[in-house]
């Protein structure tokens, strides 16, 4: 472990019995109190010693280790950065919650390795008060959409609706439907999808059908067909990460623009793409108070529209 830099503290804690047999990420974060994804980011920058030595983020601890950590002298990837966030409009704004379209280029919350805007900062720089409920880093963040996937979003206000989305996604009683624009012509025109989802073997950053993923259910329908490429409409029963993508990318069938998981860089090229097509189009979920059904809807941006109609034409 390299020593620690000017000016830069230590904290050194010993590893209780009841943290035996934990990750040291896992440890670090339940006995300093932080994030998870904060003390893993730690273990990666090599400031954390395990009795003097730099440990793997998989290791398995024992009781009376000492765990070091000296802290970053860089700016926290956590910290909400309060912003005016472009693009980031507002499609309801309600006493418990406030339903957001979600630009391209902004991800839910700050994390590591992601230094752009958030949701998160851009409503707090627009004066929104949101919930305290969740990590400091994700309040009010009841489900995510990918940095590349524009739309609609919902954030807690207030911690009834906080419980009560956080409840509703869990039990999938939320309706989420996207847009997207995949390669070729799925057949069935309508159907679903079926196949496990768990982080790709291979690339730490992507996603892929495994046997052992966790369940991942997708219906779809085709809306319109235009021979190298199809409009279709997709309801998710799961929210895994890059769902969407992974499972249409097994079909054969990657989102347009979506180079990740196996598009055609030509065709992005030619539809003026820099990142797949696709768009979280509608929300339905029931109100925290009232229990009475809400409805959004977001319109296409201006990329993944000139896209569709340059189909649509024919280019």
């Amino acid at each position: 472990m390299s020593e620690p830099r000017d000016g830069a503290s230590v904290t050194g804690v010993v590893v209780p019995p009841e943290q035996a047999g934990k990750r040291v990420d896992a440890a670090l974060a339940a006995l300093l109190g932080i994030s998870r994804s904060a003390a893993a980011l730690a273990v990666a920058e090599g400031r954390v010693s395990v009795d003097g030595a730099q440990p793997a983020k998989s290791l398995k601890l024992s009781a009376g280790q000492e765990i070091r950590l000296t802290a970053s002298t860089a700016r926290d990837p956590l910290e909400v950065v309060v912003e005016i966030v472009d693009g980031l409009d507002i499609l309801l704004d309600d006493e418990d919650f406030v339903v957001v379209d979600k630009p391209v280029g902004v991800a839910a919350h700050p994390s590591p390795g992601w230094v752009g805007p958030t949701v998160v900062g851009g409503l707090a720089g627009a004066g929104y008060r949101i919930t305290t409920s969740g990590a400091p880093e994700r309040m009010g963040i009841v489900h995510r959409l990918d940095v590349g996937t524009s739309g609609i979003m919902v954030v807690a206000k207030t911690e009834r609706a906080y419980t009560s989305l956080k409840r509703a996604f869990k039990e999938r009683t939320v309706d989420k439907v996207y847009h997207t624009v995949v390669q070729g012509l799925p057949d069935p025109l309508k159907g679903t999808i079926e196949a496990p989802i768990g982080r790709h073997p291979g690339h730490e950053w992507r996603f892929a059908v495994i046997e052992d993923g966790r369940p991942s259910v997708t219906h779809y329908e085709v809306l319109e067909a235009f021979g190298r490429a199809s409009l279709l409409e997709v309801h998710l029963e799961t929210g895994r990460t890059h769902q969407i993508r992974v499972h249409f990318s097994a079909l054969r069938h990657p989102c347009a623009g979506d180079l990740t998981y196996g598009a055609d860089p030509r065709l992005a090229a030619e539809l003026g793409l820099t990142r797949q097509w696709l768009h979280a189009r509608q929300l339905s979920f029931d109100h925290p108070a009232s229990g009475e059904r809400v409805t959004v809807t977001s319109d296409y941006p201006e990329d993944l529209a000139y896209a569709l109609e340059r189909l649509r034409d024919g280019h």
